[in-house]
């Protein structure tokens, strides 16, 4: 049977619409996610040479006078990292690189001078003649993530000055110490394709503040948290679905725009339920412009076929059957996997325990973690916070605040509960609703709490609990009843979180 219980009808975000002039943020190496077809050489092959035209009347400093003799060197792939990651040639001589994509996914090459090759699929090869060498220079994968992973080159001029190590025309790049950019993100042939409308102008880190992500929730639909029940069923089902892989883009406040890349348009991804010996059967499509794929930690199965990274236009089956129950997290495990996930790429899968009584309402709330460059073009920004764990934005369901500005309901005396999933990449959760206590507990396969009382065999009395406390990648259930009416904050009670867009509300009515 093809299973139809999952919110994959959610309703997609709104694109990057945005009116002309609005400031644009793009993440690391956008430009690689915008590149025409035809301004791709080597995403279609495998295995083909080709030579360049990029950086043929590129040069070191004026005074340096050409040898005429030419330093040739083939750079590949190990990991995340290039092979050699420092290219010595004697100043004045022309250098050219032949680049052989020996990895598993696309990579492209960028001097800082502006010669590049790529992106290149797996197998392709090219060859750029960088220019005339007076200086010391920087390479690097543009590729959303790939620099923060290491892949970085230095060609280091014998003889000459070190100099010329950015990309160019970034010196205001870094920003000043209270975290503003200066300059525009369309101000240079280089860096404009980092937006989608060619908008100018400057985006400070007070851009991103409770009011404005405020604002974008209030104008932008709520995804559907509501979960639907699993219809009983005596006998273990088979459960079909197609995942879509998108790369677009989201208002993350009237002003910035976000890239969202996405399972089915929407992020989270589909909700899916079943039960313990269900099969589920995925087919991933790759429609984006970069390698992607899929991990399901519902299931039990060896990485190395099922979860690889497929390459646009490509797609496999992930078959997995269900066996042990819990809410569970997919993700793509393409690397910089925390890039893929803070971008959008998660979502749910159910697996009901056994004897799971009913409920009145139940919810999903999945938290994620977003990190913006604030316009840095060379996307360092994205990866130092990464690093340090410090995201820019937190939410529920893939959008600050957007159950704070469309409530969750519920009514007196209505038993709810609350599925909740903490996909990180990198922040805890603490789950907890303001004013209220929770009656049933349930963490990562086991019960703390079930009506009132826990399950230790120990404890006496009526009891409960006040936080579902959660790690990056776990999850659980709680319920709750709440006997008046009024609205109920839903928090991450690392309240610095909260604040960053962690927040909704539970309005009961009589």
């Amino acid at each position: 049977m093809t299973d139809q219980n999952s919110t994959a009808s959610s309703p997609a975000r709104k694109g990057g619409s945005a009116a002309v002039g609005v400031v644009v943020v793009a993440v690391v190496g956008l430009a690689a996610l915008l590149v025409a077809p035809s301004l791709a050489p080597g995403l279609n092959g495998g295995g083909e040479s080709a030579t360049s035209s990029a950086g043929q009347n590129v040069s070191g400093p004026s005074s340096v006078a050409p040898t005429g003799e030419a330093t040739q060197v083939t750079v590949t792939v190990a990991g995340m990292a290039f092979v050699p990651s420092v290219i010595e040639v004697p100043v004045g001589n022309t250098l050219e690189v032949t680049f052989d994509n020996t990895g598993d996914q696309l990579h492209d090459l960028r001097f800082a001078n502006g010669a590049e090759v790529g992106p290149l699929s797996p197998g392709a090869s090219e060859t750029v003649n960088v220019g005339v060498i007076g200086a010391d220079m920087d390479g690097w994968c543009t590729l959303p993530g790939h620099r923060q992973m290491g892949m970085e080159l230095t060609v280091v001029a014998v003889g000459g000055e070190a100099s010329n190590t950015g990309e160019p025309g970034d010196a205001a790049a870094e920003g000043s110490p209270d975290g503003s950019v200066g300059g525009s993100l369309g101000d240079s042939g280089d860096h404009s394709s980092h937006g989608t409308s060619g908008a100018s102008g400057a985006t400070t880190a007070s851009a991103i503040n409770m009011a404005s992500l405020m604002a974008e929730a209030e104008n932008s639909e709520a995804y559907p948290a509501a979960l639907q029940p699993l219809p009983s069923s005596t006998t273990p089902q088979t459960r079909e679905y197609t995942f879509e892989v998108t790369e677009d883009e989201d208002n993350l406040t009237e002003s910035i725009i976000r890239p969202l890349w996405t399972f089915n348009g929407t992020s989270p991804g589909p909700t899916l339920r079943g039960s313990v010996g269900d099969e589920f059967v995925i087919t991933l499509v790759n429609n984006g412009t970069m390698g992607h794929s899929i991990d399901f930690h519902a299931g039990e199965t060896a990485p190395d076929f099922a979860m690889r990274t497929i390459q646009p236009g490509e797609q496999l089956e992930y078959r997995f059957t269900a066996g042990r129950s819990g809410i569970w997290m997919y993700h793509c495990s393409t690397m910089p996997m925390s890039l893929h996930i803070a971008n959008g790429m998660f979502g749910a899968v159910i697996i009901d325990p056994p004897g799971l009584g009913p409920v009145d309402r139940e919810y999903v709330l999945i938290q994620s973690e977003f990190y913006s460059d604030l316009g840095d073009p060379n996307g360092s920004r994205v990866g130092e916070r990464m690093s340090v764990l410090a995201p820019d934005v937190v939410m529920f369901n893939g959008r600050a605040f957007q159950y704070a500005a469309h409530p969750l309901t519920a009514r007196v005396g209505e038993r709810i509960r609350f599925w909740v999933l903490d996909v990180g990449p990198n922040s805890p959760l603490a789950f907890h609703i303001v004013g209220t206590q929770f009656d049933t507990w349930w963490s990562e396969g086991h019960y703390g709490v079930y009506r009132g009382h826990s399950t230790d065999g120990i404890t006496q009395g009526v009891t409960g609990a006040q936080v579902l406390p959660l790690q990056p990648a776990q999850g659980g259930f709680v319920e709750l009843v709440v006997d008046q009416p009024g609205n109920y904050a839903i928090v991450n009670h690392i309240m610095s979180l909260a604040e960053k867009g962690a927040s909704g509300t539970l309005q009961v009515q009589e």
